[in-house]
């Protein structure tokens, strides 16, 4: 199946299940090599309708690097870092952490 394929079936998983986080994820992570504007605005939808789900935390966080958002990347990763750690969510945690510690490494953020 191609990415148009894929794009199309994913429309419609969100359509029928749009209250499940981890279709809008699978739409934002597809529209990555297509439509990067798609991409942000699923993303944030993420972010803003569905806070618990973890897994948005890491990804879009260097999506808004890559965007050179800066800003809300470090947003993004330091609220992933508190909700994987009330989670108990230790191995996410530590990836967060340590992509934390890279960016902030490497934007010189003191």
């Amino acid at each position: 199946m191609g990415n148009l394929g894929r794009l199309e079936l994913l429309k419609q998983f969100t359509r029928e299940e749009p209250e499940n986080p981890f279709n809008w994820y699978a739409l934002a992570i597809e529209y990555l090599d297509l439509d990067t504007q798609e991409s942000e605005v699923n993303f944030d939808k993420l972010l803003e309708n569905f806070e618990s789900y973890l897994p948005t935390y890491y990804t879009a966080a260097h999506f808004f690097t890559q965007k050179e958002d800066l800003k809300k990347a470090k947003e993004i990763y330091e609220k992933g870092i508190k909700l994987a750690n009330e989670m108990n969510e230790i191995k996410t945690l530590n990836e967060l952490k340590n992509a934390y510690q890279n960016f902030l490494f490497e934007y010189d953020f003191d």
